[in-house]
């Protein structure tokens, strides 16, 4: 059984008891991270994603967080007298991979209450919406009233000066 998942902008191909190095990730030591971006499951079928497969999740402990090893970037142009040396440490987790599974099963009162807050919340968003236009509708109604007033008040003339 195998999986290939997505963290840090890289594909990694993992089975149950695997030590990988990922790009850092801010979970302490010894803490459980579930990668949930699996790309392809394999077991007796293989299963592709497109792009993730939303039912399977890898499941893994860090052991530790680290520094890679040193790599030196040297630049350089002929017949200019620049030379630049820099050096770099990559930071990186290792996790041991757990388990390749399906998530867990919700419950389905859970799910039935959750559709009930939604309809509430969205019946309530409904409300709000419609007491706006209303709002909206009477604000404009009173604007085309005070310009239909402006325009059939009569002009006060002024005397000419002689």
């Amino acid at each position: 059984m195998f999986a290939i998942i997505k963290t840090g902008g890289k594909q990694y191909i993992v089975s149950p008891g695997d030590k990988i190095k990922v790009e850092k990730l801010e979970t302490p030591d010894g803490e459980e991270v579930v990668f949930d971006s699996v790309l392809l499951f394999s077991d007796k079928e293989t299963q592709v994603g497109a792009p993730y497969i939303k039912d399977y999740i890898v499941k893994g402990k860090i052991l530790k967080q680290g520094n890679g090893e040193k790599i030196i970037v040297y630049k350089y142009k002929a017949k200019k007298r620049y030379h630049k040396k820099q050096g770099h440490r990559q930071l990186f987790t290792e996790v041991e991979i757990i388990s390749i599974g399906k998530k867990a099963a919700k419950k389905t009162k859970s799910a039935a209450s959750a559709k009930k807050k939604v309809s509430a919340t969205a019946k309530l968003s409904l409300d709000t919406a419609k007491l706006s236009f209303a709002a909206a509708k009477l604000s404009f109604a009173a604007d085309k009233l005070s310009l239909a007033a402006k325009k059939k008040s009569p002009k006060k003339e002024t005397a000419s000066k002689k």
